[in-house]
């Protein structure tokens, strides 16, 4: 099992219950998987660096996880279809 960092971007119009949702569908993606969530941080509302979908601002979430090596190609495959997440990265620490 690796160690793994998980940064998303949900577009900053969404509902509070959006953003919960959509944060409690990435953790049992990455637990479905076997992977073990360790932390979930709400960074909250930023300037985004370039326009993305016509949006200015987005809510950052950030997720630290373990997972076999096979997970985050697996996960970033479902997060590149899952509607609401403008962009994400994963990445070994």
């Amino acid at each position: 099992m690796k160690n793994y960092e998980l940064m998303y971007i949900i577009p900053s119009q969404s509902t509070d219950e959006e953003k919960e949702a959509l944060i409690a569908q990435v953790n049992s993606m990455i637990e479905k998987d076997g992977g073990k969530i360790e932390s979930v941080e709400r960074v909250g509302n930023k300037k985004l660096a370039y326009e993305i979908q016509k949006k200015r601002e987005g809510f950052y979430v950030l997720v630290n996880f373990t997972a076999d090596a096979n997970v985050p190609n697996r996960l970033g495959s479902l997060l590149a279809i899952t509607n609401n997440i403008l962009r994400y990265i994963i990445v070994a620490k």
